[in-house]
């Protein structure tokens, strides 16, 4: 393929991941609004959150290797095709149920999509500096697309109704299947590759049933039977698929993949990364709208600040890691993250107001989000190079799928975790004022609504206790996320450093 064409091909995969990675995160500034009209509870905002990344994740493994088997232009096309149509019954969903289900939907299409963009990317730049650099621009969109999600969200809500956040893919999807028609590659599968749709299966059940057991377990009044029962099916879903697994000649993850110590820091790296970047958006874009009463539009703006941090260090890592190879840009990614992480905790007003000279303006959180997203940028872009670099040709599919796992899963237990951690800390540390209504318990959203229907009197003293109670829980989901990228720092400069030499101990002469 020509060296424009490939170019132009890595252009068209990139707006189709834009779109994937723009959903993961839209509906952040857009919850509040949502919720309200759709009148959803608790419950139902985060499981319109999380089937996206829920369902993408138990598909992609048997999507990756059906893109080997049928071709990844076909699935590509096909992903698309999809997102396209469950874009517009999102759009125009009458109730939160039917807006999980078209959440769902999207998930299928974009993991169709996925596994083909890396795929292409791996098949198409045959040059290794090219590959790196291509790789480097894939990761760095995927980045922009979750912080960018947010300001579309506001921008969006600012001026139209809550379904434009997804009928504006539309457009963008007709424009994706035209270019992806021309420029991809026509190149036909292995027919000889089989498709295993019961692995799929088992492993969703697995992530449902563990999903599930965490938000049971965070929500005011648990019950332990559901949490047991949930915990039995993800452990019979996960064990099942493992043994499926390891008795097939084709399956969908090869576990050899995982004993590359590079393939499996890079794996670590990119659900480290992805889980603190969705549960640092969640948690921020929710503080700023519901405690310090910001538009949907001036919160997604300042949460952009993690992409301003994100996109040159993507670049820059895409360019360095054939020289300097992943360690030093995945564990030093990780570690810089984790303190752009702690210093937005320190800055964001209200919750540590010493360290401020203005403590009321929500600026300050601007620069911990560019160096969280500077150090983000460079882990992301390192693990995409680590994994796919190191993969055998004939497993790109493969290898990009288990890439993409790591993604979603860590987006999924980002938000399901830390949401959850949130939601949990919130509920057990509010105290309402006497004569309160005891749903202003389930979340600050609830106490909002609440304090709507009260007088000043009695709605300003709910609104600093509910507002009191979810900074708790903003600043101990923020250590957790800071926690879990220096974990992650330290496992991977391990797992990827060098192997130790053995000395070589000199024979001793005989004596004379």
């Amino acid at each position: 393929m020509s060296g424009t064409k490939r170019w132009w091909l890595l252009v068209t995969v990139a707006v189709g991941l834009l779109l994937i990675s723009v959903d993961m995160t839209v509906l952040y500034t857009a919850l509040p609004t949502l919720t309200e009209q759709l009148h959803a509870d608790a419950s139902q905002k985060l499981w319109i959150i999380n089937a996206y990344p829920l369902v993408m994740a138990g598909l992609l493994l048997g999507a990756g290797t059906l893109g080997d088997r049928v071709g990844h232009k076909h699935m590509f096309l096909a992903g698309l095709a999809l997102f396209g149509v469950a874009s517009s019954v999102a759009a125009f969903a009458p109730s939160a149920g039917v807006l999980i289900g078209a959440r769902a939907f999207l998930a299928v299409g974009a993991s169709a999509m996925m596994p083909a963009t890396l795929s292409l990317i791996r098949t198409t730049f045959e040059d290794e500096h090219e590959r790196n650099i291509a790789i480097g621009v894939w990761g760095t969109m995927s980045v922009i697309g979750t912080a960018l999600g947010p300001i579309l969200g506001g921008l969006l809500i600012e001026h139209f109704w809550w379904g434009s956040v997804f009928l504006i893919n539309v457009p963008v999807v007709v424009l994706a299947l035209i270019a992806g028609a021309v420029l991809a590659p026509s190149a036909s599968g292995r027919s000889d590759k089989p498709w295993d749709f019961i692995a799929s299966v088992q492993i969703m059940v697995g992530l449902v049933g563990l999903v599930y057991a965490v938000k049971e377990a965070t929500k005011p009044g648990p019950d332990p039977l559901h949490i047991v029962m949930a915990l039995l099916a993800a452990a019979a879903g996960f064990t099942l698929f493992v043994h499926r697994q390891r008795r097939r000649t084709h399956p969908l993850l090869d576990f050899v993949l995982l004993r590359d110590p590079r393939i499996l820091s890079g794996m670590v790296a990119a659900a480290l990364a992805m889980f603190a970047t969705a549960g640092i958006q969640l948690v921020l874009t929710q503080r700023l709208q519901l405690v310090l009463d910001l538009t949907p539009l001036h919160a997604g703006l300042l949460v952009a600040a993690f992409a301003a941090g994100c996109l040159p260090s993507g670049a820059v890592a895409g360019s360095l890691v054939h020289r300097t190879g992943p360690r030093p840009l995945i564990a030093g990614g990780l570690l810089t993250g984790a303190a752009g992480v702690l210093l937005t905790l320190l800055l964001t007003p209200g919750v540590v107001p010493l360290v401020a000279v203005h403590p009321d303006h929500p600026g300050w959180i601007v620069p911990g989000l560019m160096v969280a997203g500077a150090g983000m940028g460079l882990a992301m872009t390192a693990a995409s190079a680590a994994i796919m670099g190191n993969a055998p040709a004939h497993r790109a599919g493969m290898a990009a799928s288990v890439e993409e796992v790591s993604y979603e899963l860590g987006s999924l237990s980002g938000v399901a975790v830390l949401g959850s951690v949130l939601g949990a800390l919130y509920t057990s540390t509010v105290h309402l004022p006497s004569g309160v209504p005891d749903t202003a318990q389930d979340s600050l959203d609830a106490a909002r609504s609440t304090a709507a229907d009260l007088p000043a009197d009695r709605a300003d003293p709910l609104l600093a206790a509910a507002r009191n109670a979810f900074d708790h829980g903003y600043t101990l989901t923020l250590l957790i996320t800071a926690a879990a990228l220096i974990a992650g720092s330290v496992f991977t400069a391990r797992r990827l450093a060098p192997p130790a030499r053995a000395q070589v101990v000199p024979e001793k002469e005989p004596a004379a």
